[in-house]
């Protein structure tokens, strides 16, 4: 690599690194409050999601999505609609993903009213309206502060935490792919039985 690809490297990995800091953060919050809400209805912390490690990425796109509609400073009635509408979009988008890509339905809202498909509902979106909401004025400023307070050791640890997803996402993604080509093998046989 020659030093002026390495230098805009360099900076192109530190000024998306407060983003990829809150993402990071917000996607392990989300595997935190999805365990709590398991373990509060169920009796057990570990609820099995798309990856294996302890994030929820879902939970990290929303927040940046919203932060990304903050700063192009949208009136706060436009602000408040948006933190309605992204978070179930990208529920919607990421449950329809996940069932095209490994025919597996991760969360089923079907039994609800007003749903979509079971992969969004009302009840839901309006929690994670309040929650997007919560985030953006109140835990937002705090994670912006913690950020600025561990910048200079998080900097060095990016590309760690950038692999280490990338090794979760490989793994996650070979190990589901490799449970659907034994399910192909396994319907054909089932249906020829009946």
């Amino acid at each position: 690599m020659t030093p002026l690809l390495l230098h805009n490297s360099y900076n192109a990995m530190t000024a998306a690194s407060p983003y990829l800091f809150y993402f990071t953060i917000y996607s392990f919050l989300g595997w935190v409050l999805e365990g709590s809400y398991n373990l509060y209805n169920t009796g057990t912390f570990r609820k099995e999601g798309f990856l294996k490690g302890p994030f929820k990425p879902m939970y990290g796109c929303a927040p940046l999505l919203l932060l990304a509609a903050q700063a192009i400073s949208l009136p706060f009635p436009l602000l408040l609609l948006l933190a309605l509408i992204i978070p179930s979009a990208v529920e919607f988008v990421s449950g329809w993903l996940l069932k095209g890509i490994f025919r597996k339905q991760w969360w089923d809202y079907s039994g609800m009213p007003y749903q979509l498909q079971g992969h969004i509902c009302l009840k839901f979106s309006l929690y994670w309206w309040g929650l997007s909401v919560a985030c953006m004025y109140g835990l937002q400023p705090l994670v912006h502060f913690l950020y600025l307070h561990v910048q200079q050791a998080w900097i060095p640890v990016l590309p760690l935490v950038i692999l280490l997803f990338s090794a979760d996402l490989l793994w996650t993604c070979r190990t589901r792919r490799r449970g659907l080509k034994s399910l192909e093998l396994v319907e054909p046989l089932e249906l020829g039985e009946g």
